[in-house]
């Protein structure tokens, strides 16, 4: 008998390999696949603006960063002793407004470079909840702790959603023709929306990235919101908040996703990678005893062959002998 069910995932036309450049943007869960990516020494960029958790304000990010719109004064606002902007995450926010501006636009600028030389980009959405500011009757992503009053909070609609993702895509799709798109939904439950409404949101999202006026030859969908739901559907998968999927299930899922959408070429080079990463993190009882430092030659005589073929990995805590 069978204790628990598998969700069929088809392999990617188009899977990841150590040539790639990938982009990620999107919730929580868009960052943890991003550390998987640079533990494994991928070519990437995650969520240059910080964690976006809806459609609508991804889509907003990309056409200003595909258009080069550079940020100004008006679209930034100072409170509680420090510069935000509504379509970025706090973590970028700024006590200084000139510094501010400077590296929001040094930001747009970088992300423009990265769009066109980009081969996969993977969108991760979190919800359809969205906040709408009420003096701009602008939606936001971020409220930046400013009082709710300022806001009003609505459903995004699948056609609205399905309109943001088309947005998206014909965006970059300019600047890169050729770039191959990943959806799929944050697992993450957003219970402070509500237990219906929460599900009501996964929904339209769901639903808005299987549109059939969506289905593209150069995109696909990965089911990270389902794997969670059903394969890791026992709590001991969360992690203290009961919302988060723990580390056990981040490790389960990148492993679907790897199988699934990462090339089977560069599965000898992520398991090398591992090794090394897992000899940078040893910490010895005695730093000079003659096998440790025997131990570092063999392992920076590793890191020097891999960098050698591929270049632009950068390990850090490496030893120097």
């Amino acid at each position: 008998m069978n204790f628990t069910t598998q969700i069929p995932i088809s392999k990617s036309p188009n899977p990841i390999d150590y040539h790639s450049k990938i982009i990620a943007m999107g919730s929580c869960f868009a960052a943890n696949m991003g550390a998987k990516f640079d533990y494994f020494k991928f070519q990437h960029t995650t969520n240059p603006f910080g964690i976006i958790f809806n459609p609508v304000s991804i889509a907003k990010l990309v056409s200003r960063v595909v258009n080069q719109q550079l940020f100004t004064e008006n679209d930034i606002f100072f409170y509680n002793e420090s510069w935000h902007c509504y379509e970025i995450h706090s973590e970028l926010s700024n006590p200084n407004k000139e510094l501010f501006l400077a590296e929001l636009n040094e930001l747009v600028l970088l992300t423009q470079k990265q769009i066109q030389e980009a081969t996969h980009f993977i969108i991760t959405l979190g919800t359809s909840w969205v906040y709408r500011h009420i003096e701009t009757n602008q939606i936001v992503a971020n409220c930046h702790k400013v009082p709710q009053k300022q806001f009003t909070k609505e459903l995004l609609s699948i056609a609205e959603i399905e309109k943001s993702l088309e947005q998206i895509t014909t965006e970059i799709k300019t600047l890169n023709p050729n770039c191959y798109f990943i959806f799929t939904v944050s697992p993450v439950r957003h219970i402070k929306d509500g237990f219906i409404e929460n599900q009501r949101s996964k929904a339209h999202l769901i639903a808005a990235i299987h549109s059939p006026n969506f289905q593209l030859p150069t995109s696909s969908y990965f089911p990270s919101y389902e794997i969670m739901m059903d394969e890791l559907r026992d709590y001991r998968f969360y992690a203290s908040d009961m919302l988060h999927p723990n580390q056990t299930a981040i490790d389960y899922i990148w492993t679907c996703f790897k199988q699934n959408s990462i090339s089977e070429i560069s599965f000898p080079i992520m398991d090398e990678i591992d090794t090394i990463q897992k000899g940078l993190s040893h910490r010895p009882f005695n730093i000079n005893s003659e096998s440790y430092q025997q131990f570092l030659i063999q392992l920076n005589q590793k890191i020097g062959q891999l960098r050698v073929k591929y270049t632009f990995m950068t390990f850090s805590n490496n030893y120097v002998i």
